[in-house]
């Protein structure tokens, strides 16, 4: 089976209603709902994030199904397309109990990159998970960024202590302008709808 993602919203969609066991195993997920629960942050952990890996991998793992399900027994990978702040790709998608939990990207000389969090099973480095909000966390709005283009309406601010992991926050029924930052009260109740680990440069 092949997943289609064809937006971040949808995408990130996709893993919030996994984690709360609403999505059937082959559901078309460009099609789920949106909103985040604070139900979706009670999940259980499959997957830690620290600043050095996700779980098991880390940046010398190999980007490759069979190194991929190597690393994470009792998880399984399909293709899928996913949106990212500039376009839409094929990557690599990683399911548990047929839910996807992960996104993981092809990065330099035949090595994972970037990886994406798109459930509540995954744990940020300081707990942060899908569905937790902006005041919950704690994260200084002065070190967050306006998203651009396909993430236009999202906040993307660092995990504290780890500057290689974003959490990536959506505002409900923002409006924009979208060259800027969602004004303070409002990002206060902004959601994290995405995780996003980089590999740690050299």
């Amino acid at each position: 089976m092949t997943y289609r993602i064809f937006s971040f919203r949808s995408a990130i969609a996709a893993g919030l209603l996994a984690a709360g066991s609403l999505l059937a195993g082959c559901a078309d997920m460009s099609t789920m709902g949106e909103t985040a629960t604070d139900a979706a942050i009670t999940q259980r952990t499959l997957v830690t994030m620290t600043a050095a890996s996700v779980g098991p991998i880390d940046s010398e793992t190999r980007y490759s199904t069979k190194a991929i399900e190597a690393a994470l027994p009792g998880f399984t990978t399909q293709p899928i397309q996913m949106a990212v702040e500039d376009r839409t790709l094929w990557t690599t998608g990683v399911f548990h109990n047929g839910f996807q939990v992960l996104q993981v990207l092809k990065g330099n000389g035949g090595k994972i990159g970037a990886i994406h969090a798109v459930s509540a099973n995954v744990t940020g480095p300081n707990g942060e998970r899908l569905g937790m909000r902006f005041d919950q966390v704690g994260t200084s709005i002065s070190d967050c960024r306006v998203g651009r283009n396909l993430w236009r309406d999202m906040a993307i601010c660092p995990a504290r202590g780890a500057p290689n992991v974003k959490l990536v926050y959506a505002v409900t029924q923002y409006d924009g302008p979208f060259d800027a930052l969602p004004p303070r009260e409002q990002l206060a109740s902004a959601r994290i709808q995405r995780i996003v680990w980089n590999p740690p440069a050299e």
